[in-house]
């Protein structure tokens, strides 16, 4: 299928990769590296057992790997066989996967069995009795479709507009300031995840070689991040959090004079683990983006803008945003509302399967809330679905678990309205503690930082981070424990 600008699919891509630099490694995994070679033939003798199980262009293969070799050979099998890659947890639940399969209406499914589809096993490897050589190139309709449970809890695949053309997918490499051939990219994430998912391809793609940790404890990830000269480091807030909180003698020894960008994204970050990454790299090499999966508008911005704008995730790089009141009315700067996106006019849009998108006269929203100033710099509140009202007032959960985070003795918390005779709702915060704190003592905390009303009344304490390895919260899912 050849492309007016003569553009190759990405299945072949990795196949020009590993003919013009063959032993150059492609990843380097924890239980070992893969030259591009490797890849290239791996992914070609998994794309013919993919075919021989049902695979066909344009079908979805669902893919349930942990991080490593296996998940990115599946992916590039599927590209090249013009399927779409869709990525789910190692650990979902068999009803939660068995949803997402029927949603997908997958033709092959990777890393778990599934009950009436072609399915592969978590030990799975390519036969190596197949043919390596490359298969005739064919271009996926779309280049992804990851999943979310969003607000709602119920799943949602997002399928990206983007079709399989290399230019198409690596197109923003340079705004996200992924290099090339000689640069390690560090894989930090589970990458069921979108962000890791997507940025990964990108830099595979364009040459760089990936490391991929399969563990994300911040003294296992800095030590990795030391020894491979990464250049470029995804990290979410949580992660970020985890390495600061090393032992100083770990942190002033680590040599990262190699990364010349950290790029975070999942979720609001903290303004204290910002400032001190800031202090630790410098701001010119710090770097926030902001965008739903959907991609419909994406703000950026390095830590020199976010001196001047401390808490902002910056303005749009690609679409528009405006702020909207609960009438769909916009909102004076500096005012929350719920933030509505619109993208360039020259793209192909994402679409769901599963859900329908919340749209208004072609704008559409994810459920965030916040505010946009008179210059345009975007301010994230929290999700519509996360609002707790405490006798008419509006509580973010979000602007309390940043108050809380700012306290020595607190590693995460999730905040939720519970119900309350009195007010309707009252704040209760959950937290995980490294030490004691009193209810009270948290409470003035917070009294100092925030107004009255978004002072917790209750606290509960827990034992395990309230953040998963991607930085993500389920803030509906713990409320409705409690409930």
């Amino acid at each position: 299928m050849p492309s007016p600008d003569d553009d190759v699919p990405v299945g072949t891509g990795i196949d020009l990769l590993a003919a013009a630099d063959p032993d150059a490694p492609a990843l380097i995994c924890p239980d070992r590296t893969v030259t591009r070679a490797e890849l290239a033939a791996a992914s070609s003798r998994a794309a013919r057992q993919f075919a021989a199980l049902g695979v066909t262009e344009g079908s979805m293969v669902t893919i349930g790997l942990p991080n490593g070799a296996a998940f990115y050979i599946a992916v590039v099998a599927a590209w090249k066989l013009g399927a779409i890659p869709q990525p789910v947890s190692a650990k979902l639940p068999p009803a939660e996967l068995a949803a997402i399969v029927e949603l997908a209406d997958s033709s092959l499914v990777v890393g778990t069995e599934a009950a009436g589809r072609s399915w592969l096993p978590a030990d799975w490897a390519p036969d190596e009795t197949l043919s390596a050589d490359p298969l005739p190139p064919v271009v996926p309709p779309s280049w992804k479709a990851p999943t979310s449970g969003g607000s709602t809890g119920r799943p949602k695949i997002i399928v990206a507009g983007n079709a399989g053309w290399l230019s198409s997918v690596t197109s923003r490499a340079e705004r996200l300031r992924i290099g090339g051939p000689g640069d390690v990219f560090a894989v930090t994430a589970p990458l069921y995840h979108n962000a890791p998912f997507m940025f990964s391809l990108i830099a595979l793609l364009r040459g760089c070689t990936l490391l991929v940790l399969d563990h994300f404890d911040g003294a296992r990830v800095l030590e990795a991040v030391v020894r491979h000269r990464v250049a470029w480091f995804y990290a979410v807030p949580t992660l970020m959090g985890r390495i600061l909180r090393l032992p100083a003698e770990v942190r002033e020894a680590a040599d990262l004079s190699g990364v010349r960008t950290l790029l975070h994204v999942g979720a609001p970050c903290p303004e204290p683990v910002k400032r001190a990454w800031i202090d630790w790299l410098g701001p010119e090499r710090i770097v926030e983006l902001y965008a739903g999966t959907e991609s419909q508008a994406v703000c950026m911005i390095d830590g020199v803008e976010w001196l001047e704008r401390p808490g902002s995730v910056g303005r749009p790089t690609s679409g528009e945003m405006r702020v909207l009141d609960e009438d769909g009315q916009p909102v004076a700067p500096g005012e929350i509302g719920e933030i509505w996106m619109r993208p360039p006019p020259d793209t192909t849009p994402y679409h769901y399967v599963g859900a329908e998108a919340r749209s208004r006269d072609g704008w559409e929203s994810i459920g965030d809330m916040g505010h946009i100033d008179a210059d345009g710099y975007v301010y994230l509140a929290d999700r519509r679905s996360d609002l707790i009202l405490v006798g008419g007032s509006n509580v973010y959960p979000a602007e309390v678990e940043a108050a809380l985070s700012e306290h020595p003795r607190v590693l995460s918390s999730c905040v939720v309205g519970l119900p309350d005779d009195d007010l309707g709702a009252r704040v209760h915060a959950i937290v995980q503690l490294d030490g004691d704190a009193s209810d009270e003592e948290l409470r003035a905390h917070v009294r100092a930082r925030l107004t009255g009303t978004k002072v917790p009344a209750t606290f509960e304490r827990v034992d395990h981070p309230l953040r998963d390895d991607t930085g993500k919260i389920r803030r509906s899912a713990l409320r409705a424990e409690r409930l």
